[in-house]
């Protein structure tokens, strides 16, 4: 099960184009503890949809992969090609709205960190359905979601958001391999929480439909 909640208040690209630019001002470039743990799962043509400032982009492009990377943040987007450009890096970074984004072609590794759940549920799976098509067979998937029992909403601003089910994301990938699977707790402002889920798949070599329910 899932939750769409709507609230009032700024949206979500302007609470992270603010951050951002805070970000870029102070050079601060260190990886989040989730594109910690799954960057070692990411390896040869990788599609990092939601990529922020691009951090694990440029960890990525550093052990030589290839890496789309695709944000709605004009800030982090510029940011990003001018590192990429700088370090020679096999970067390709695009200003995309990414609600309703249909991957082109097939990656061996598709990376959506703290992106699907700033949709509508409806929207949100809709997405994730796409991003698990465009996984090639024997390919990877890492993704990170937060999950009911957050209390935390203040970047959701006006737009819907989605609070994935506790194992929501398991049961959509039930038919591959999970390497990785993990949930975490964080205290966050104003004594709220957040409740995430990480979750790394295998594609099977023969691609098998989604798992329902």
């Amino acid at each position: 099960m899932s939750t769409t909640i709507e609230l009032p208040d700024a949206g979500a690209v302007d609470f992270f184009e603010r951050q951002f630019r805070v970000q870029v001002a102070g050079a601060d470039y260190a990886l989040n503890p989730f594109e910690q743990a799954l960057l070692p799962f990411v390896s040869g043509d990788v599609l990092d949809l939601g990529c922020g400032l691009g951090n694990l982009a440029v960890a990525a492009a550093q052990r030589g992969c290839h890496v789309t990377a695709i944000d709605a943040s004009p800030a982090a987007i510029a940011d990003l090609a001018r590192r990429a450009q700088a370090q020679k890096l096999e970067i390709e970074a695009h200003v995309a709205e990414v609600r309703h984004y249909v991957p082109g072609r097939s990656y061996d590794t598709v990376v959506a960190i703290g992106l699907l759940m700033f949709f509508a549920c409806a929207d949100a799976r809709g997405l994730l359905a796409r991003l698990r098509d465009a996984v090639k067979p024997g390919g990877i998937i890492a993704l990170n979601v937060l999950i009911e029992g957050t209390t935390w909403l203040a970047p959701f601003g006006t737009q819907p958001f989605c609070l994935f089910g506790h194992d929501e994301l398991t049961r959509a990938f039930a038919d591959w391999e999970i390497l990785f699977s993990r949930h975490d707790d964080f205290a966050a402002p104003g004594n709220t929480l957040k409740r995430f889920h990480t979750l790394v798949a295998r594609s099977p070599i023969t691609s098998t439909p989604p798992a329902q329910g």
